[in-house]
């Protein structure tokens, strides 16, 4: 327990406050039991260190991580006993899903400690939806994604934007921006500014590859029981849609490059979406939760095709994954009949500069979501913008 405090305050002193992700002001700390899940290397373990620097007192709280050698010797319920004994008031756990049984432990804690107020984290979003199961009545769980091109502006050239909504976007009320020229940043956005690690120029490659080869070969293989050879062809099918247009998937003919059933690729896609990898574009009569007809798939930011994709990527999937990824945050996404998107009523078009009306003639509230121009006009929406709701 001495070691693990000690390592606790040794992260503590080291966490700064200058920067906060969007979901730091919407996650009900005060209640017993909370759980943050989202892909690796979005910021979840800063966000929880920040918390306690910033609200708790620091001889009543602890964090742990779930791997820790600790743990070869004590349970996590043998853990929080101690800690309680000691006075102990909030404990953090991170990487909750590399804990065995973890979800029965949280919930036992839940129940024997109800003076204990409980954060956990986890990195297998497929593990922690599965597992909070048990926890149903107890834990409020939250989601966090990668940066948006806003929190990129603060973290990475500490530019200061506010949120825009939606309806604020399409306004063009974000013709207030700051920076006279956004273009060249949003470029560096859809290269290396989802992750906040993408700080570390020089090491950001490798580490977007330990994400996605920590996903494939330990998140997903774990959860679903899948042996190495599935993971591999998990890893063909992410380079088989980085290298694509904006990908409409025909499962049948991927299962037969993969050497693998249709319904094995249909699973496949469920485990990379849910494990934060891949985004699949549904059908609105589906529902976003629902695993219903497909109608695109896109990986699930720009930085992860930068990355996979060997050759220069495709301009229409970058843009399109990009507006999806940032909308998602706020809004549900769907298909639409006619465009590219529909969300809240509202049909979007996204393409270059170039890109003509012709797309949305006749549909009312309907717009042209453009790259490569830095303001908008009448239906016309710069795609930077999106960028910035939230």
């Amino acid at each position: 327990m001495d070691t693990l405090i000690k390592q606790f305050k040794d992260f503590l002193s080291l966490t700064t406050l200058d920067f906060k992700r969007y979901l730091y002001d919407d996650v009900a700390w005060n209640s017993r039991m909370i759980g943050i899940v989202g892909a690796r290397g979005v910021g979840k373990t800063t966000m929880m260190l920040q918390y306690i620097k910033e609200n708790l007192d620091a001889d009543t709280s602890l964090y742990v991580s779930a791997d820790d050698i600790y743990f070869g010797n004590y349970t996590l319920l043998e853990l929080a006993e101690e800690f309680v004994k000691k006075g102990g008031k909030h404990l953090f756990i991170d990487e909750v899903h590399k804990y065995q049984r973890w979800s029965q432990s949280l919930k036992s804690i839940y129940d024997y400690f109800p003076e204990l107020k409980v954060v956990f984290t986890g990195s297998s979003i497929l593990d922690i939806l599965k597992g909070s199961a048990d926890l149903s009545r107890r834990a409020l769980i939250f989601k966090m994604q990668g940066l948006s091109f806003r929190e990129y502006l603060h973290l990475f050239h500490n530019i200061k934007v506010k949120k825009y909504s939606l309806a604020d976007i399409i306004k063009h009320k974000t013709d207030d921006f700051p920076v006279r020229h956004p273009l060249p940043l949003f470029k560096d956005y859809l290269q290396r500014g989802y992750y906040p690690f993408g700080t570390d120029e020089v090491l950001f490659l490798s580490r977007v590859n330990q994400v996605v080869i920590q996903t494939l070969e330990t998140d997903i293989p774990i959860y679903a029981n899948l042996n190495v050879t599935t993971g591999k062809k998990l890893g063909k099918l992410l380079k088989i849609i980085s290298k694509s247009v904006p990908f409409k998937p025909n499962f049948t003919k991927i299962g037969a490059m993969l050497e693998a059933s249709r319904n094995s690729i249909d699973d496949y896609c469920y485990f990379l979406e849910q494990a934060g990898l891949l985004m699949q574009l549904r059908d609105v009569s589906e529902g976003i939760g629902q695993l219903g007809k497909i109608d695109k798939v896109y990986l699930e930011n720009t930085n992860l095709v930068y990355a996979l994709s060997e050759e220069t990527p495709n301009m229409g999937n970058l843009r399109e994954t990009v507006f999806f990824n940032q909308m998602r945050v706020n809004y549900k996404v769907y298909r639409s009949e006619k465009a590219d998107f529909t969300i809240n009523g509202y049909t979007f078009e996204v393409g270059g500069k170039s890109k003509n009306q012709s797309q949305i003639q006749g549909l009312k509230k309907a717009y042209i979501v453009k790259d490569d121009i830095e303001y908008g006009y009448r239906n016309v929406v710069p795609l930077w913008a999106f960028g910035l709701n939230y």
